[in-house]
């Protein structure tokens, strides 16, 4: 999808004619809107729109505004008048730190995409191929048929050993990636519950749920520490992001400091294991919960490798998966949640939003949206071929973000996905195995709760070709 440039439309619109938004309703003393988005985040993002294209919600004391329609995320995620900053970004500051490309803004934000843009050219991805495709038919190759799988450590291992091995040029073994696995998960739900019950000075008392938290954090750091000690003492400098990073210089042209240098590896980090990780766990759970979408997933391949291993070389032409992928995520986005900072008194949809005021909306809600997608919790890959594909609004998809915050990493992570969702429909069939949960974990990303799946591997190649069947709702 290309983006183009844009504004609110009503920028034009006197101050004086400028609306208050609605407040949403359900709130309580003290909690606000806060006791929802932690009871059933989902749905009353989801039912936002109902109240309006812009909406008061209240996170404790603090007023947020959030906006529901894909037009205005659009226009919000383009507009200078906001910048990173929110609610969701202070929950994150103790993980992702000040200094790194997540949370810059400005001319800092500039240089550092400049940094660490050459990694994910177009023409680089290719040489992370051999990588990709190894570590895809080593995970299935890890399988027995009948043997019940625990997704999320596989999800995250796999994750990890991939943007490590191509972005750090690290032989990070399943230990480190069992470690990050166990961090990130208590991380992220701790900084949810901060970012929707801000209550401050609360979570610096001793309880076990804030030195659980506290232990995650300082495992999580110490990690990243020893990335960076590693490939300090080896002396190399292999052509990859970490030596870009390592011999970075600032806006004086002198070397970069080591927490920024901290904070981007932390960046990757996070990119590359929680948010592929879960995109990876709900793409296995589409193929125990979609057989009919797996077969033909499995007879696309066969169709263009003639019954090899897939390779890198192979994604471009495997346009249903791919199309499965973008279904997956538009469905079940890792990210759900994001937020803004208004910097300047401006509007959006004719709406007064003052200068410090907080924005959050939800790419879940906007990517489950009836008014932009007919049978819009439908499974249905096929949405995305190119003739129906341009019904979709403008902005009701955008996985990666938009503008100059759009992750520079998406064509990385769409080979790295396709790739790994054809080897896995190759090799297997899935189906839930007892003790499975996948009920849907809230946190600042999502991913089904305990997902536990049985394989069975499949007969020889040509004898299974499945075609597409009537698709089923997304719960």
């Amino acid at each position: 999808m290309t983006v183009e440039s844009v504004r609110p439309e009503d920028q034009s619109v006197a101050a004086s004619e400028l609306r208050e938004p609605p407040l949403a309703g359900g709130g309580v003393p003290l909690l606000g809107h806060g006791w929802r988005m932690v009871r059933d985040p989902l749905a009353f993002m989801t039912t936002l729109r109902d109240h309006g294209d812009v909406v008061r919600i209240k996170l404790g004391p603090k007023t947020v505004y959030a906006v529901t329609t894909p037009e205005l995320t659009g226009a919000l995620a383009l507009s200078t008048d906001f910048e990173i900053a929110g609610p969701l970004w202070e929950s994150l500051e103790s993980l992702l730190g000040k200094e790194g490309v997540a949370t810059a803004n400005g001319p800092r934000h500039r240089r550092q995409r400049r940094t660490i843009q050459p990694a994910f050219r177009l023409d680089a991805i290719p040489g992370y191929g051999p990588i990709m495709a190894e570590e895809a038919h080593a995970l299935t190759g890890r399988w027995q048929s009948g043997e019940t799988i625990d997704c999320t450590a596989e999800s995250f291992r796999i994750a990890v050993r991939i943007v490590a091995r191509c972005l750090l040029r690290g032989a990070y073994m399943d230990e480190r990636a069992d470690r990050l696995c166990a961090a990130l998960d208590s991380l992220f739900r701790g900084m949810y519950q901060r970012m929707v019950i801000p209550l401050g000075p609360l979570y610096k008392l001793p309880l076990p749920a804030n030195r659980t938290f506290n232990r995650a954090l300082a495992d999580f750091h110490l990690l990243v520490d020893e990335v960076v000690a590693e490939r300090r003492a080896s002396g190399q400098k292999p052509d990859d992001l970490l030596t870009a990073l390592l011999e970075a210089k600032d806006e004086n042209g002198d070397p970069i400091g080591e927490q920024e240098i901290h904070d981007q590896v932390v960046a990757i980090f996070t990119a590359g294991a929680e948010t592929v990780a879960s995109t990876i766990l709900w793409l296995l759970h589409v193929l125990a919960e979609h057989p009919e979408h797996a077969d033909k997933v499995r007879a696309e391949v066969e169709s263009v490798t003639g019954g090899r291993p897939v390779a890198f070389e192979d994604v471009r032409s495997l346009r249903h998966t791919n199309n499965v992928v973008v279904e997956a995520m538009r469905l079940r986005p890792a990210i759900w949640i994001l937020t803004r900072r208004a910097v300047t008194d401006t509007s959006l949809g004719g709406y007064r939003i003052p200068a410090g005021a907080d924005i959050v909306y939800s790419p879940y809600a906007v990517q489950r949206d009836p008014k932009s997608y007919a049978r819009n919790l439908d499974f249905d890959p096929d949405r995305w071929l190119p003739e129906r594909a341009k019904e979709v609004p403008k902005y009701a998809m955008s996985p990666f973000g938009v503008g100059n915050r759009k992750c520079p990493s998406d064509h990385f992570s769409m080979a790295m996905l396709t790739l790994i969702t054809s080897a896995l429909a190759t090799e297997y069939r899935f189906e839930q195995a007892s003790g499975s949960d996948d009920a849907t974990r809230v946190g600042i990303t999502l991913h089904p709760h305990t997902l536990l799946l049985r394989p069975t591997r499949r007969s020889a190649p040509g004898t299974s070709a499945g075609t597409p069947g009537v698709s089923s709702p997304a719960p």
